[in-house]
């Protein structure tokens, strides 16, 4: 990230969520039933009485955009849309349940410290995938990706933590019980190394400890010590 865009004042303008991603298929029946094999959520199946267009919408479990494909939508190439992330808060159990699913998905991986040349396919931080997840398990660092029928890219991404300035710090939300529940085991092994730093006594404030940790860890603050 550049020292300019680090440094630009985020003043508040009229909001504009981002709500759909088109993506191109082939085969719309196919790329229907291959996205609600993934769990996510049918929205809608409309088509035009004259059979010129059909729209289908999904969204993914705790996303505030969904996709559209269908037939008629887009004139982009089916299976351009590359480099579609998907945002977890534990990329080996999002992994596992896709498997679980029957979806074929890479194994987890991470990149190579900032190497941008190799055969892999292109992702946000290089080209060169290194088995297993980030050594230290860094926010942002930790991926997985997997292919619809048509070739279109997705990334598993783990987050567990963003980037200061990247959310409001007044509001703290999760998108599912899954997420909450995360973030609480990290809180958990995290505030066993403080009790350990204070003297292996029983914290009778972890209440405020956890408090704080969830809010500085989703904030990119500092985290409690």
């Amino acid at each position: 990230m550049s020292s300019a865009a680090a440094e630009t004042p985020h003043a508040r303008g009229v909001d504009m969520k981002l709500e759909i991603v088109v993506i191109p298929v082939s085969d719309v029946d196919r790329a229907k039933r291959f996205y609600g094999d993934l769990g996510w959520r049918l929205d809608a199946d409309f088509a035009s009485d004259d059979g010129y267009f059909r729209v289908i919408q999904f969204t993914p479990p705790g996303s505030g955009c969904s996709v559209i494909f269908g037939k008629n939508v887009t004139a982009a190439t089916p299976g351009s849309a590359q480099g579609l992330y998907l945002i977890v808060s534990d990329v080996e159990a999002a992994r596992k349940e896709l498997v679980g699913r029957g979806v074929e998905i890479s194994d987890v991986f991470h990149d190579a410290a900032g190497v941008y040349a190799g055969p892999d396919q292109p992702f946000l931080f290089g080209r060169t995938r290194v088995s297993g997840l980030d050594p230290e398990r860094r926010s942002y660092r930790s991926f997985a990706s997997f292919s619809d029928p048509d070739g279109n890219g997705w990334l598993f991404q783990e987050l567990t933590h963003r980037l200061p300035g990247r959310i409001d710090t007044g509001i703290t939300t999760f998108a599912s019980s899954k997420d909450l529940a995360a973030a609480l085991r990290r809180a958990e092994a995290a505030h066993g190394e403080h009790e350990k730093r204070t003297g292996g006594q029983r914290d009778e404030n972890w209440p405020d400890w956890y408090a704080e940790f969830l809010i500085s860890e989703q904030a990119g603050k500092d985290l409690p010590l």
